[in-house]
């Protein structure tokens, strides 16, 4: 089964960037951010596919990007112009199947989080 390990996580202010880690050790087709904040449920943050296909929350575009180095069997989140409604633990995820949206579907592989707070 893959392993997913999430890192980069932080305190940050408003206006400020991350860069968000997950190393894997399996190469799955679709690999996504998403991301849940105290008393919300988990959402889409973003998504790529294999084939270089990628869909972002509304909330992110523009600011958000979702990267992957296959050499380094890492996928990234480079987060800039953090607001205090990004904060939440961000959870890397993947399967080996087409992402269509940003749903957290049921065969998602989920790491352990890490935890990204934006103050004002």
């Amino acid at each position: 089964q893959v392993q997913l390990v999430e890192s980069g996580g932080g305190s940050v202010q408003a206006g400020g960037s991350l860069r968000l880690s997950c190393g894997y050790t399996q190469r799955l087709f679709c690999m996504g951010w998403f991301r849940q904040a105290p008393g919300k449920e988990r959402e889409g943050v973003a998504i790529l596919n294999g084939d270089g296909n990628t869909r972002y929350a509304d909330s992110v575009k523009g600011r958000f990007t979702i990267s992957k180095d296959n050499a380094k069997n890492t996928l990234y989140l480079q987060m800039t112009n953090l607001n205090p409604e990004d904060t939440g633990m961000y959870y890397c995820a993947a399967r080996d199947l087409y992402c269509v949206t940003l749903d957290l579907y049921r065969n998602y592989n989920w790491g352990q989080g890490t935890q990204v707070t934006v103050s004002s």
